[in-house]
């Protein structure tokens, strides 16, 4: 039975969805105000995962994941690049599909924008008012009156007395208390604003989500997903939002992301050690990064390095050369490795361990090749699949070990033109002129295979 680690109890437990064979997830997506960077590629490789697993066991899964086209952070960029924020966001969502399709993340089942949720998020604003959960302030702005939530704290096992004595006193005079947040913030002169019954502003950025996963997804869902720097205070102030408007329980899963460190460093540009998705693109082939990023724990924190790719790309082609050659043969083979390949994945989405069953199934396949039996095409098909489910091994093989052509390499033009010298040198019987240009090859790191066909290649890590 599906298991998940959920957040706000702390501990694994049977997954129950709230209708049978259907799970609503909600996953805080991206503000798009620059590019994506690898802490991003982490989050959206693992709930990819996580959906495309889920998926195929035969849950009908409504993939929800945001996108903040409205924020400090946006109007500030944007004034900086001479453009609207609609110029710079619409931009930035672009280039953020093009990262994605990049690194085979699906598309989410809906994928709203707060700035097309502004009415539900006024409707959300003016239920909160009602209720006494929210005031509108001096400043124009509309804050959420934290201390009237009775469990604000309790994803993060926050005490409300501790965040009193902590917080900084007059930092806003207009709020009731320092802990409170704002919802609604009143307009600047010359930033984009909505008209509402609080005077022209926009929203805050905790209520977009609570209004946009409501509309999406109902009151109560399922799942609810995001990065490793959420839970506190976004996250949290997303359950008082909700809950206090909806009088109902708001989530019933939290998920969260670990985070990833560079070289065991935090990853800022403060330390010079930020890397956008397309920085890591332009160095390693897109699988490769794909399979860094899911071969950890989606909890564990990743150590991105050099090292740790070059590693992943050895482990890649370890699959890709078992696949080589290989007819596939969708017969379906009798043996345990789909159970264990379950069981691990039920176990709160265990890709290390399912994955280590992948190595098995390939030490199988490489057994049934080298005795030449017809186990070989069915057990290829089925690491095939199994590794479809985590987004890998759809490439072809022998694509995949050729990799790409980068500055410095030869390219695959040079390399066949070379092979074509040695096939004539060989029948030339010019052995010595055969053997010279398989070491001058071998020394750019190119291997090469003579079979009854013909001579095939590929790049070493």
């Amino acid at each position: 039975m599906l298991q998940i680690y959920n957040t706000l109890s702390k501990e694994k437990a049977p997954f129950v969805p709230l209708n049978e064979g259907k799970i609503k997830m909600y996953v805080c997506g991206i503000t798009v105000y620059d590019f994506c960077h690898i802490g991003h590629a982490r989050v959206m490789v693992a709930f990819d995962v996580i959906t495309r697993y889920l998926r195929s066991q035969g849950w009908d899964v409504d993939y929800v994941r945001n996108i903040t086209d409205v924020d400090d952070k946006i109007i500030k960029r944007a004034a900086e690049n001479g453009e609207s924020p609609e110029q710079l966001t619409q931009r930035m969502i672009a280039a953020m599909h093009e990262d994605e399709a990049k690194l085979s993340v699906l598309r989410p089942s809906q994928e709203p924008r707060a700035t097309a949720h502004i009415d539900d998020i006024i409707a959300l604003v003016a239920t909160l008012i009602e209720k006494g959960f929210a005031y509108p302030a001096s400043n124009g702005d509309v804050y959420y009156r934290v201390e009237k939530f009775a469990s604000y704290g309790k994803l993060t096992n926050k005490n409300i007395d501790e965040l009193r004595s902590g917080a900084r006193v007059g930092v806003e005079a207009a709020k009731e208390s320092p802990l409170d947040f704002v919802l609604w913030k009143a307009a600047k002169e010359g930033e984009v604003s909505w008209d509402s019954p609080w005077g022209k502003g926009r929203p805050g950025w905790h209520i977009e989500c609570s209004a946009m996963s409501k509309c999406c997804l109902g009151d109560t869902f399922d799942i609810h997903g995001g990065g490793p720097d959420l839970p506190f205070p976004h996250h949290e102030n997303e359950i008082a939002q909700s809950e206090a408007a909806n009088g109902c329980t708001y989530v019933n899963t939290w998920m969260h992301a670990g985070p990833v460190r560079v070289n065991s460093e935090k990853m800022s540009k403060s330390l010079g050690n930020f890397f956008t998705i397309r920085d890591v693109l332009e160095k390693y082939n897109a699988e490769v990064v794909r399979f860094f990023l899911a071969r950890v724990h989606y909890r564990t924190y990743i150590d991105y390095s050099e090292d740790s790719l070059k590693e992943a790309r050895v482990m890649l082609e370890r699959f890709y050369q078992a696949l080589r050659g290989v007819e596939i043969n969708d017969t379906v083979i009798e043996n345990d490795f789909d159970a264990r390949f379950v069981e691990a994945m039920d176990d709160d989405f265990n890709t290390p361990k399912a994955i280590s069953v992948l190595f098995e199934l390939v030490n199988e396949l490489n057994k049934a090749s080298r005795e030449g039996t017809p186990d070989a095409g069915m057990l290829a098909a089925q690491l095939k699949r199994l590794g479809g489910i985590l987004g890998l091994l759809q490439q072809d093989p022998a694509a995949f070990l050729k990799g790409e052509d980068k500055e410095g390499e030869l390219s695959s033009d040079e390399i066949e033109a070379l092979i074509q010298q040695r096939a004539e040198a060989k029948k030339a019987k010019n052995f010595a002129e055969s053997d010279r240009i398989r070491d001058e090859l071998s020394a750019q790191g190119v291997i090469l295979k003579d079979t009854r066909e013909g001579t095939t290649w590929f790049r070493e890590s």
